[in-house]
């Protein structure tokens, strides 16, 4: 199984943008804009959601044979505590647990003062990819 060009996934059509990898953080950020928004103008918690889901896959990603296996999200749950008009988030991931089948993810959402929007956990399977 081949990665899709990140545009024509929901990267690209949320605006998220990879910031750091590394065995220890991740970072993504994404608009607050109309795209992120739910009908009142505040960014969607869905859309949190899917930063903080995609943010702990990519971290995850990283970690593993990436000739072999794959991420895919598990479990995730998030605490929206913040509502967002306009600007941009960025999702911080830092492991709570790096196993052979399974990652945890801890997730907080910031705003550009660093103030929390939304604190998540993901945890992210290992898969074998089919050959």
């Amino acid at each position: 199984m081949n990665m899709k060009p990140l545009e024509d996934t929901i990267m690209g059509a949320l605006g998220i943008e990879i910031g750091e990898v590394s065995a220890e953080r991740a970072t993504a950020t994404m608009p607050v804009c109309g795209k992120t928004h739910q009908p009142f103008g505040l960014l969607h918690g869905g859309a949190s959601v899917v930063l903080a889901e995609t943010i702990a896959s990519l971290a995850t990603w990283n970690l593993i044979d990436q000739e072999n296996e794959m991420a895919v999200g598990l479990e995730i749950n998030a605490n929206h505590i913040r509502g967002k008009q306009d600007g941009i988030v960025t999702a911080i991931a830092t492991p709570l647990h790096k196993g052979r089948s399974t990652m945890v993810w801890d997730i907080k959402i910031v705003d550009e003062e660093e103030k929390l929007i939304c604190i998540s956990r993901c945890t992210v399977a290992i898969v074998q990819k089919k050959k």
